[in-house]
């Protein structure tokens, strides 16, 4: 099959690699409508995170159930699936507690930038569409594989509710689902942390009621200033950095919380910090298939229309040039299609 590999910092190439088969009866392969580049993947990118050379890339698809193990009784062949980024068999402990991300059976999407890909807990994980969906919904519908459920996380992880205020720390797709989530949940003032025009513009039509553009002190003092000196009721950490930690918690009103999502790359916390200002710190990696019912109905109800992160769309075959785009901001997320 055709598949986006990496093979070092800034090295990414569309070749012929083996297909993925079954390997386990609880296992199903599907064949790929669409997937698309995530911000994390720009960490390897980079060479922030070690890689194998010549490993498939990708952890976000939609398509269309190819083949399915003996154990699977939930799917078929042709079944519309989304795929979480995040594999679960959904019945151990820690998913019924509502954590999937760290399921006894935890598995991952290795090949979602390609024309197949291996699910290792189908029926744990999968959530049927009911069909194909309409063409101007694939791109929410995708976004529902990662970065919407993310988003959601990290105002779940927040503590958001209905009349807050809230900041966003990070103008990504996640950021952006961010606000989308902080807005459906009932947030009054959404604070959007965004330097780039096109990113103002949709974190504006997800619900931010204001942008900030600056970092550092200058960035704590405009949130104290439209706050009244109060600070947020919560704070959503969508970066991964420890600038952006320090600033989801510094802007926190005392008893607030702070839900981090972004990917922690030399984050430090200090817990004395915390302890003075009484601000509760949650998150992680997202348990997607907790969230996936909740957010599939809305978004084929068309109440929340995430695929807007979506702003250029590619043929696989331009993968590297789709990492390009994102490395230089000259793109929020690229969708790929095989």
């Amino acid at each position: 099959m055709r598949a986006t590999t990496i093979h070092g910092a800034r090295d990414i190439r569309v070749e012929e690699v083996p297909a993925p088969e079954l390997k386990k009866p609880t296992d199903a392969i599907i064949k790929v409508t669409a997937g698309c580049i995530c911000g994390s993947d720009l960490w390897p990118y980079r060479g922030a995170n070690p890689v194998r050379p010549g490993q498939t890339i990708g952890h976000e698809c939609i398509g269309v159930v190819e083949e399915v193990g003996s154990e699977v009784r939930d799917f078929k062949a042709g079944d519309f699936v989304v795929v979480p980024f995040c594999h679960c068999d959904n019945t151990c402990p820690h998913c019924r507690n509502g954590a999937q991300s760290v399921c006894d059976n935890l598995g991952f999407t290795l090949s979602g930038q390609s024309e197949y890909a291996r699910v290792n807990q189908a029926d744990g994980s999968l959530v049927s569409t009911g069909g194909v969906p309409a063409d101007d919904l694939i791109a929410s519908v995708l976004a529902l594989s990662d970065v919407m459920p993310t988003g959601w996380h990290a105002a779940v992880s927040a503590g958001v509710k209905a009349g807050d205020t809230v900041v966003v720390v990070g103008d990504g797709a996640v950021g952006l689902s961010g606000v989308l989530a902080a807005a459906t949940m009932g947030a009054e003032r959404i604070i959007a942390m965004s330097r780039h025009e096109p990113r103002q513009k949709v974190a504006r039509a997800f619900g931010a009621t204001d942008i900030i553009a600056s970092r550092g002190e200058d960035a704590l003092a405009e949130v104290r200033e439209l706050t009244d000196g109060v600070g947020v009721d919560a704070a959503l950490e969508c970066v991964g950095t420890d600038e952006a930690m320090t600033t989801a918690i510094e802007v926190t009103r005392p008893g607030g919380g702070v839900g981090f999502v972004g990917a922690p790359h030399g984050v430090e916390l200090s817990a004395r910090r915390l302890f003075d200002k009484n601000v509760g710190v949650r998150g992680g990696m997202a348990p997607v298939r907790r969230y996936l019912p909740e957010l599939l109905d809305l978004v084929l109800d068309r109440r929340i229309d995430p695929g807007l992160v979506f702003d250029l769309t590619l043929p696989l075959e331009e993968s590297p040039a789709g990492y390009t785009a994102m490395d230089e901001r000259r793109a929020i997320k690229v969708l790929l299609q095989p």
